[in-house]
Parts: C-alpha cells; structure tokens; sequence
C-alpha cells in the first residue's frame, strides 16, 4: 500500500482506494429541538465514560435536586444514534454516540445528526487524536469550564471512507469490540461486588464470635487474640524509590505505595514483580530482616484511610524480601492457613480497629504501638481458615482474568483505532 495515499493501514477486505477529507461541518448537522419531558421521550443524563443513559445508572452524584419544576423545564431532543459531547467537558471524553435511544437531556450539551455511518463517526469523534485537535480551541479564563464552541469543533476535518458498507464494518467490528469489554468489566465489577460484600460478611463484626455467612460444614465461637499474642515485628528499611531498581539485585523490597496501589491482599512473588535493592552492600547489611512465608507487611502512611492496609507474604522460596519505607511488618507467632491472614486484616472487622488509632491530617499514619491494641480473631479449625483463604484467593483469580482481558482487548482497540483509520 502506498502510505502516501490517504487511505489506512489495514482495511477490510474488498475496500480500496482513497478516503475523503471533510470538514465536520459537512458531516454533523445540530439538533436543535427544544421540548418537554414526555412518554416517549424521558429525561436522560449524558456523562464522560458513559454516554447518553438513565437517570439511574448515572455513576456521578445525582443531581435532579438542582432541576426543579422538571415537567415544566424545555430540555434538548436526542435521538439513537445522536452525536453528543459537552463543550465543558470535552477535555475529560464526554463526546459519545448515542445507545440509548429517544429522550431528552439538558440543553447545556450539543446533539448532532449525521447522513455516514454513526458508529463509524463515533469512533473518529471519540479518539485521542481527534480530542486534542479540538481542545486547542478551549476558551474560558477559569480552567475547569473552558469549553469547546460547536462552531470550532465543527471547523475541523476528518478523513471519511467513502463506501458506508466499510463504515458499517468499521462501526461493527468497534461495536462488538466495546460490547466485549463491557461484558468483562460487567463480570469484573460484579465479582469485586462479591468480594465487597463476603469480606464484609465473612468475618466476624466487633463484639460478635462468629461470622454472618460460613461455610455449612463449620461451627463454634472464633478464637479472639490481642496482636501482641498474635505478632512479633519485623524490622524494615527506609529505602526510597531512588535506591531501587527493576533490574537486578541480590535483595527484593517491598515499599509502601505498591501495597497501597499495585498488591492486593496477598503478595505472590511468584506472580508479582518487587523491585530489587540497588546497593549490595546495603542489601546485604539488611539481609538478617528477611521476610518469610505469611508474613504481613502494613503501609503505615497514606492520603486517607487506606492507611494500615497490608499484604501477606506468599512463595518467597530462596529470595531475600525486605519490607520498606514506611512499612510495619509483623510474622504471627501461631500458624495460620496460608493467605487467611492477608484477608482478614485487609476487612473491616479488623481495618476498623485501626480508623481511631490513626494520627495525622494531610497524611494520617499508624505506629506499632496503636497496632499492638488491636485484637484477632480467627476460627479454631485450620480447615475453615484454609477454605475462607481459598475462596478469597479464587474470586481473585477471576477478578484478575477479566481485568487481564479488559487490558488485553483495550489494547487492541487503541491498535486497531490507529491502524483502521487516516
């Protein structure tokens, strides 16, 4: 293919030659029907990241408290298949096609029609590229209501294939691409639900012996410790980012931002990458503080409540693990089924503890001491701890598949959206 022609990369079989260069002008026209709410045409919301949808699935606070007198208010007609955007917030995405189907919505957003494949446009409106050029026109003196005008949006050229049979197949291919990713992150967001609520349930609240929901085969009061029973501390370092590296090193760290952001409750080293220490001599002085399977590493600082949260410690084998910059990390003086610990710790019946013991204001922090005043709780029978581990660390693993291909078909879309167009 001659890359000089105006044509894309890869194309569908049987199209060929040139697309066409148009002015947006020529391809969008405004809808500028003013009505009521009515039967048939119900009052929706538009948002960045969701488009044209209900009222109730609005994932933003909801703010019908600020539209009084709704029956008499004149709101904008949009129509399936509309062209949508807010000039405020086109910055953050909201330009999106309309898969809703007839309403109204407020005025302060802008309806365009088209005469091409709708869902083939939507994918030229919705790309980064196109969202760049059209934030150069941003206007307004206070940054968070600059706004694109539909004047300029409509100033720019795209490139369009002139045969709507390959802009239906471009249309279509991204139509059933998205609805894949809608339906793993559907899957994705109702297990992380799932997991919400039964480390919620699965544990006993604070006064309470037993658990909300347990697996049939178990009864009996859960055993109750202080920590101070339950955990010696290990010692830790205060080796910053600047000391680490991806590369290589004798010894592997564990810093406190990757508990809070990147670990969940249990840190596999056999799936997880931990940076390595940069200095061998350093490493080597640190080495006594080595960590061991089941221990549990806390972050002892953070922005907000998340303070305190942990991980434990699984598959170290012959690595040298180290915990670092502000990290509390204790080894249980009992024998507990593997990842129990990293569960528990990590829910509310026993994070709770923690939100009074919590000091600081800009970043609120924890200390060994105000741990050392909780208490544990945990079933007598190591069979019940091994089964509610195992039924935390399974939903993980699905919730991990689908997150794994969401990224996967993500990226081949952004693939696809520079290759399939011009």
């Amino acid at each position: 293919m001659n890359m000089d022609k105006n044509e894309p990369e890869i194309r569908f079989e049987g199209f060929s030659g040139e697309w066409i260069n148009k002015i947006l002008v020529d391809v969008l026209s405004e809808r500028k029907i003013l009505q009521k709410i009515s039967s048939d045409a119900p009052l929706l919301s538009f948002a960045a990241g969701q488009g044209v949808i209900d009222r109730s699935e609005r994932k933003s606070n909801n703010r019908d408290h600020l539209t009084l007198d709704q029956a008499n208010k004149i709101f904008k007609l949009t129509e399936f298949n509309d062209i949508v955007y807010n000039p405020s917030n086109l910055k953050y995405g909201a330009i999106d096609r309309n898969k809703h189907g007839r309403g109204v919505i407020s005025p302060i957003y802008v309806t365009f029609t088209t005469e091409e494949i709708p869902s083939f446009i939507e994918m030229i409106v919705k790309s980064e590229k196109f969202k760049l050029r059209a934030l150069i026109y941003e206007e307004g003196t206070v940054v968070k209501r600059q706004s694109v005008k539909p004047e300029n949006l409509l100033s720019l050229d795209v490139n369009i294939s002139p045969s709507l049979d390959e802009q239906t197949k471009i249309g279509n291919y991204f139509q059933k691409l998205d609805g894949l990713i809608n339906q793993h992150q559907k899957k994705h967001d109702k297990l992380s639900n799932i997991k919400k609520t039964m480390l919620e349930k699965m544990f006993p609240k604070v006064d309470e012996t037993v658990p909300e929901i347990r697996f049939t085969e178990f009864s009996g009061d859960w055993d109750e410790h202080s920590f101070t029973e339950s955990f010696t501390f290990v010692g830790t370092n205060t080796l910053s980012r600047a000391d680490l590296n991806y590369e290589q090193g004798n010894a592997k760290n564990i810093h406190y931002g990757d508990i809070l952001v990147n670990f969940g409750q249990i840190l596999d080293l056999n799936k997880e990458k931990l940076p390595f220490i940069t200095s061998a001599d350093i490493a080597q002085k640190l080495s006594s503080r080595k960590l061991k399977d089941g221990d549990i590493v806390f972050a002892d600082a953070a922005e907000d409540d998340n303070v305190g949260k942990c991980t434990e410690i699984l598959n170290v084998k012959n690595a040298t693990v180290l915990a670092g910059l502000h990290t509390i990390a204790a080894r249980p003086s009992q024998e507990h089924a593997p990842s129990y610990l990293g569960y528990y710790l990590n829910s509310n019946a026993f994070h709770n503890q923690l939100l009074t013991l919590m000091q600081g204001t800009k970043v609120l922090s924890i200390s060994k001491t105000a741990i050392n005043t909780t208490s544990i709780k945990s079933p007598k029978n190591a069979s019940e701890q091994a089964k509610i581990g195992s039924y935390f660390q399974n939903l993980d693993e699905l919730i991990s598949q689908h997150q794994q291909q969401i990224i996967k078909l993500k990226n081949i879309k952004l693939a696809c959206l520079d290759k399939m167009f011009v």
